[in-house]
């Protein structure tokens, strides 16, 4: 298998977290490309030419990150995503909702960090701020629901460790440990992972 991905890309960071938890190096070429960039082999493979995608041993591909985590999971015993059951829809369901919930947070910091790209005249500060509230009313929801993370390592913890990481490489005037003090203590554990260290954006 080959997965391309972005070293600065969250949703790439989530599967590269997901292909390490699970053991998965020896099994997947990994290529950095840039999406910004022509990649016509990215491109064939995705029609939209975005990172993360996961081109199987039979020349198909697989996008975006949450069907790549989705399928890896599958392929060892040590299921990170709970399969559907009566005895196990309630976390599965509650892994897949901090996923989603980490995945919006993703999606409101790279529209801030784009605008922010734009000519200053054009920027929209109503959107920019919009945003933020999105990013800051989700953090407040995970950190008084932090006790509702998986015992185990799951796919909620992989994505929660994206998302705040992130936040810091790309956020960083947003001080929001000062008011998330148990999502701070979490992640400062979490960071400490070898998946993490050596999934670090650059």
């Amino acid at each position: 298998m080959k997965l391309y991905y972005s070293k600065t890309s969250p949703y790439s960071r989530k599967v590269r977290l997901m292909v390490h938890e699970k053991g998965l190096q020896q099994v997947i070429t990994t290529v950095v490309c840039n999406p910004f960039e022509e990649a016509p082999e990215l491109e064939a493979a995705n029609p939209l030419g975005k990172v993360p995608t996961l081109i199987l041993d039979d020349g198909s591909s697989l996008y975006d990150s949450p069907v790549i985590c989705a399928y890896l999971d599958t392929l060892t015993s040590d299921r990170l995503i709970p399969e559907s059951g009566p005895d196990t829809n309630r976390e599965r369901w509650n892994i897949l909702r901090w996923e989603a919930l980490c995945d919006g947070v993703l999606d409101a910091t790279y529209n801030i960090v784009m605008e922010r790209r734009r000519d200053a005249r054009e920027q929209s500060s109503s959107w920019i701020e919009q945003w933020k509230n999105q990013i800051i009313r989700s953090l407040d929801h995970m950190d008084a629901s932090i006790n509702t993370l998986p015992a185990y390592i799951s796919l909620a913890q992989l994505s929660l460790g994206a998302a705040l990481g992130y936040l810091d490489f790309r956020l960083s005037d947003l001080d929001w440990r000062n008011q998330c003090s148990a999502l701070a203590t979490w992640y400062n554990d979490f960071s400490e992972r070898d998946a993490m260290k050596n999934t670090r954006p650059e």
